[in-house]
């Protein structure tokens, strides 16, 4: 967002391609994954963990994952992915991490109480970490060199917005997962911005099926509901074909990307998907903790390095699938 006083995704990039062309001052084998060298093969003995609330491989993860990984070889160091969507056990794999004394970290912060002690013992082990997707209010809290994301009540807002200026009255916000903070937010800014009456409802991510039922059930209960907003891609698939058995004609927003997503805003079934652009998520965290061990640099001035909101709509829907095909948006 403009009016953030940060460094937006584009400038941190430039900002960290920039940087990389920068030595160390020092060692040149310490400057290798700094410069160009990384690019042909030269590798450094600096190794990341990237552990996130999810599925690695799944359709917004791998993007993620893809991103990461794309870092660690320009960069020439390692990179390991790991993730599980439970805040207990996304905090034991951070302490398996720290365990192989990582040279960083980096944690997606969906469900803060959970990860504090294992952050914990990151600050206490000198192992910097930067934190992604959500969390951004917290981040600096928990002891985080940097946050990279969009923030989740910015773009629920931009969601509401978009769902009330198509005429939206009565707003679903539907939750696929209990306890995440960052979802809470989507539908809070949603609310905000929309103006109209806004209800949630709690849905399984791991029930495709369940989630149509409850859908279908819900709209079949309350035909009032002219605006429905998934804050998932998978979620809204479902969502989708729950509305069509109930034979709504509401608008669905969703939040991120997959390929039916994608599909469905060509033909008009779903009027825009929120793009948190999450292949930077993965990329900048890796290039700024480099950074940072080589050079002592810091970005974002204790605000959240953004990635989004973006919209994909009917207009720039053809762009973004080809960019989606490359397995980078």
């Amino acid at each position: 967002m403009k009016s953030w006083k940060t460094i937006g995704a584009a400038g941190a990039a430039a900002l960290a391609l920039a940087l990389s062309a920068c030595g160390t001052g020092g060692n040149p084998s310490q400057a290798a994954g700094a410069t160009g060298q990384a690019a042909a093969g030269a590798q450094r003995d600096l190794s990341y963990a990237v552990v996130i609330h999810g599925n690695p491989d799944g359709d917004f993860w791998n993007v993620v994952k893809r991103g990461a990984e794309d870092a660690g070889k320009q960069y020439g160091v390692n990179v390991t992915v790991t993730g599980d969507v439970e805040g207990s056990k996304q905090a034991q794999l951070i302490e398996a991490a720290l365990a192989k004394n990582p040279a960083g970290l980096v944690v997606s912060l969906a469900n803060p109480d959970a990860l504090t002690s294992a952050l914990g013992n990151a600050k206490s082990k000198n192992v910097p970490f930067v934190t992604i997707n959500s969390g951004a209010e917290v981040s600096a809290k928990l002891g985080a060199l940097e946050h990279v994301g969009q923030t989740e009540t910015a773009a629920g807002k931009g969601a509401g917005q978009k769902l009330a200026a198509s005429g939206g009255k009565k707003l679903l916000c539907i939750i696929h997962e209990a306890g995440n903070i960052g979802l809470e937010q989507r539908c809070q800014g949603a609310a905000e911005a929309f103006g109209g009456q806004v209800e949630k409802l709690q849905v399984d991510l791991n029930n495709p099926q369940g989630i149509q039922a409850t859908v279908k059930s819900k709209l079949l209960g309350d035909s009032s509901f002219d605006s429905v907003l998934a804050l998932n891609p998978t979620v809204a698939v479902s969502t989708l074909a729950g509305m069509k058995d109930a034979g709504s004609k509401a608008t669905l927003g969703s939040f991120d990307i997959n390929s039916d997503v994608l599909n469905d805003i060509k033909a008009g079934s779903i009027a825009f998907t929120v793009d948190q652009q999450q292949y930077l998520q993965g990329y900048l965290p890796i290039a700024f903790l480099v950074l940072n061990h080589d050079n002592l640099n810091t970005v974002g001035g204790g605000q959240p390095v953004l990635t989004g909101p973006a919209f994909i709509t009917k207009d720039n829907v053809a762009t973004v699938s080809d960019l989606v095909s490359k397995g980078t948006r």
